[in-house]
């Protein structure tokens, strides 16, 4: 909702709100930095629904039964979803990427984002993350880019079916897998998503991806392992270090080559180059100057983000690794480099641990060594009436079902004092979870405390 506030207050609408997060004392920075741009915040009792003349916005997130919700109701205010607006504001653009898949949006997001901006076509940004490039001390939460090009970039949801509102002009597809909805439903949202575009940039390496192929009216394809992507890699060419990886990137339409320098680790971010780079070619971008452009990309919040390394060598990072993909990225780039895994896990949902739990405990299982360890707390809830009857416990017994090491400690500061005790010199912990920004404030304390 803050990027879309930010990107609607940039085209001169009054914007007001009001979060339950504000009112529960969490994050107020962010808040009091939305107040300092003008944005009236109200406590969520109804009290900001003054008007049947205002239109109230809302995630599918808040219930029916929040006082917002009931007041405009009262008052006949016109309604609409996050993504219904988001969804008009894309579709007036006259150049619309759309970025979709289980995994990967955000950072494919903020790297079309910067390519584009760094090429001088000042495009707008909606991303679910800050992007570390566009922060400045009057943006310290800059998830979104206002512009004047004519050109809009955003990351597009299935989770709640919403993708099916965007009509873009270039769509991307990085990866199709388990996440809020069955294969089943995936593959009919993906494959009429591709549909609705003008061209396509696909995953060829991805086989449900790959497999919608015929969806697409044209493509732009790519992937590392497939030799008929038409943006691919050089066999070979791929150096992965700690917190950087370089590759050489093969555009096969004209036999040409590129040198890329990434400053964010892990294959899985040269994938999201690669979904980039087509993404802008799709647009009339050189693969020469996407793949310049991108040596300067630094990043986002929440994604591999080192928070730092105490006295004694212990690296803490932030990651918004929550669903089996993305936390399998994660822990595959700490793997590949020597040291011990402390992996801390706070659910993002009940609903989502029901949905997803055993394929979760199996990647924690499968990407984890007997030296490396899994700490889960509950998860998280900020109210509401979802049933909270299963929860981290059974994920934890089934790790160690499946042959892994893993703790269940139901405070988040009892684990925090419990990875103080456990943790070692040369040791990487790694704090996953969605949906709670005070995970960074989390990483930062704990830094702080670690030896």
């Amino acid at each position: 909702m803050l990027p879309l506030a930010l990107i609607l207050r940039g085209l001169g609408a009054e914007v007001a709100g009001s979060d339950r997060s504000r009112d529960q004392g969490r994050t107020p920075e962010k808040f009091a930095w939305l107040e300092s741009l003008g944005f009236a915040l109200h406590p969520q009792d109804g009290s900001g629904i003054t008007s049947p003349e205002q239109t109230l916005v809302a995630s599918a997130a808040v219930e029916d039964t929040v006082p917002e919700m009931v007041r405009a109701k009262e008052l006949a205010c016109p309604r609409m979803s996050r993504a219904e607006l988001l969804a008009h504001l894309f579709n007036a653009a006259p150049t619309g990427i759309a970025i979709g898949g289980t995994s990967g949006k955000s950072t494919v997001t903020g790297m079309v984002g910067w390519i584009l901006t760094e090429l001088g076509r000042d495009p707008t940004i909606m991303n679910g993350a800050v992007m570390k490039n566009f922060v400045s001390p009057q943006a310290p939460f800059a998830s979104a880019r206002v512009g004047k090009g004519g050109t809009f970039v955003s990351e597009v949801d299935e989770s709640d079916g919403s993708i099916a509102l965007y009509r873009p002009k270039v769509a991307v597809l990085g990866n199709v897998s388990l996440d809020h909805k069955s294969l089943e439903e995936l593959r009919a949202l993906f494959g009429n998503f591709l549909s609705s575009a003008q061209i396509c940039a696909i995953n060829l390496d991805d086989a449900e991806t790959a497999a919608l192929a015929p969806h697409a009216k044209a493509l732009v394809t790519f992937g590392i392992a497939s030799e008929a992507a038409m943006i691919g890699v050089e066999a070979g060419s791929i150096h992965e270090a700690p917190t950087s990886l370089s590759a050489t990137i093969v555009d096969r339409r004209d036999g040409s080559s590129h040198q890329l320098d990434l400053k964010v680790p892990g294959r899985h971010n040269l994938y999201n180059a690669l979904a980039a780079v087509a993404a802008t070619n799709a647009v009339g971008v050189s693969v020469s100057d996407a793949v310049a452009a991108l040596g300067a990309f630094v990043g986002l919040a929440r994604r591999f983000d080192i928070i730092g390394t105490s006295h004694s060598n212990i690296t803490v990072i932030d990651d918004f690794g929550h669903n089996p993909d993305k936390i399998s990225a994660t822990l595959a780039a700490l793997k590949a480099h020597p040291g011990r895994v402390i992996a801390f896990f706070q659910p993002h949902g009940y609903g989502p641990l029901r949905q997803m739990g055993r394929e979760l405990a199996a990647t924690f299982a499968r990407m984890l060594g007997p030296d490396d360890v899994t700490l889960l707390c509950d998860p998280v809830y900020f109210g509401g009436t979802v049933d909270r009857s299963e929860g981290s416990e059974r994920i934890v017994l089934l790790i160690e079902q499946l042959g892994g090491k893993a703790e269940y400690i139901p405070s988040r500061d009892d684990c925090a004092t419990r990875i103080i005790v456990i943790a070692q010199p040369g040791d990487r912990v790694v704090i996953m979870g969605a949906r709670d920004d005070t995970l960074t404030k989390f990483a930062a304390d704990l830094l702080r405390r670690l030896p």
